[in-house]
């Protein structure tokens, strides 16, 4: 009966990581992509050449993405896990 205990457990840690894992990527595609897009196509169309202002951009777009994921990080960590009555139930047989 504990194995099942452990296997369940493990189960649900998995499914817990699984959603991280997306959002990662995602923000690490983000951070790549942003900034020097930010920067190529605000020094030509925005600042006209200045590089300068251009770079200042970037940065500005990358610390949008880090705000972004930090912001997404704590919103997922103060998410707590909806346990239903049946798994209650379950664990309340267990011990």
């Amino acid at each position: 009966m504990s194995e099942h205990v452990a296997v369940s457990k493990v189960t649900a840690q998995t499914a817990e990581y699984s959603s991280a894992l997306p959002k990662l990527l995602t923000f690490t595609l983000a951070l790549a992509v942003g900034p020097i897009s930010a920067y190529f196509l605000s020094e030509k169309f925005l600042w006209s050449g200045n590089s300068t202002y251009a770079a200042i951009t970037a940065i500005v777009a990358a610390n949008l993405v880090l705000v972004g994921y930090i912001i997404t990080s704590m919103n997922e960590d103060n998410q707590t896990p909806v346990v239903t009555s049946q798994e209650k139930t379950e664990s309340r047989k267990t011990r």
